[in-house]
């Protein structure tokens, strides 16, 4: 550049005016919904956990074996001696877990209860127990369809991300991993993406009121209804998965067909396939479907009503046993011959 440019752009330079400073806005104090939201994830941030789902592979030249992540999810403090709940399906062919708390520790976690017609297990850890801070509980029975709701979990990986939203509706029904349906399931709004799975929902005082575990998108986008289960069985059943590593669950002792099979033979109803031999089934009469001496098929009893509420299909009977207990008596409705009969079932519990 020549001497003339350089003199050229000085005098620009100088002819051109100031650029002014602009002075910072006064903030003024945060508004009071946005100081409780603020209040509420730093409360709740150090219970909430990544977990990361791990799969192992051999070499098989060296035999030597490999770890590699195969999924993450989030999960939340229990309690202070190290139990994790999370969703079934985050931890679902796990050949073993890591626990990352919100301090960015990282602890080995082994799998001590499963739930997966809930969509509910539970790990432990061996992390110091100032390390773990339990959620508060709520109650789910008396939500309502407007309040507000907040999510804390691990979306797309991204640890300790919070998003917020109200109750869209109550008492919805999505299915487990094992297709068996989870009644009473809370809908929200509030963003729920790939890896919230296990993660908690909180209402604005801060307690448990549900498990984030599905979103449904029309799109396929991570991006659409969210789903939780309620805290109400939450809370009923993580005991179990602590003291007994499974639900007890009340049952009849029964197999039954598929609906697709049923409807073929004509049945509405749930198709009794087999009855467990010495099961309450067995004790109060209910016939199995067999074949004859000339390998005809001879239908056992249709289900058609458990306590009084009909049954028309086999997802029908699993909700109506939900509600029940072990030992208790119920009057099972059965379709035999083409006439109805009521039968008297002492619930066992299910292996």
């Amino acid at each position: 550049m020549t001497a003339l440019h350089l003199l050229l752009l000085a005098a620009a330079a100088s002819a051109a005016p100031a650029s002014a400073v602009r002075a910072v806005a006064p903030r003024g104090p945060l508004a009071a919904d946005e100081q409780a939201t603020i209040e509420l994830f730093r409360g709740a941030n150090d219970s909430v956990v990544y977990i990361t789902n791990i799969g192992l592979a051999r070499d098989r030249f060296s035999l030597d074996v490999t770890e590699y992540p195969q999924g993450t999810g989030s999960g939340f403090v229990w309690d202070e001696e190290g139990r994790i709940v999370t969703n079934f399906h985050v931890i679902q062919g796990a050949q073993a877990a890591e626990v990352t708390l919100a301090d960015h520790t990282t602890w080995k976690a082994r799998l001590i209860g499963a739930a997966p017609d809930k969509d509910l297990a539970v790990l432990q850890i061996d992390a110091p127990k100032a390390k773990l801070k339990a959620l508060p509980l709520g109650l789910s029975k008396d939500l309502q369809v407007g309040q507000k709701v907040f999510a804390i979990g691990n979306p797309f990986g991204l640890d300790q991300t919070l998003t917020t939203g109200v109750i869209s509706a109550l008492g919805r029904e999505i299915q487990s991993v094992t297709q068996r349906p989870i009644t009473g399931v809370i809908q929200t709004d509030a963003a729920i993406n790939p890896g919230n799975s296990g993660g908690p929902l909180l209402d604005s005082a801060g307690r448990l009121i549900g498990v984030n575990t599905a979103i449904f998108s029309p799109s396929g986008a991570a991006a659409g209804i969210g789903f939780a289960v309620p805290v109400d069985v939450v809370a009923a059943i993580i005991p179990q998965l602590i003291g007994h590593g499974r639900v007890i669950q009340p049952g009849l002792g029964i197999g039954l067909a598929q609906d697709s099979l049923a409807r073929r033979a004509g049945a509405e109803g749930a198709l009794v396939l087999n009855v467990a031999r010495g099961g309450a089934a067995e004790r109060a009469g209910l016939r199995p479907t067999r074949r004859d001496a000339y390998g005809r098929i001879d239908l056992g009893d249709v289900i058609v009503a458990f306590d009084g509420k009909p049954v028309r299909e086999t997802a029908d009977l699993y909700k109506a046993l939900d509600g029940k207990a072990v030992g208790q008596t119920v009057t099972v409705t059965v379709l035999r011959e083409g006439r109805r009969k009521d039968l008297k079932v002492k619930l066992q519990a299910l292996e």
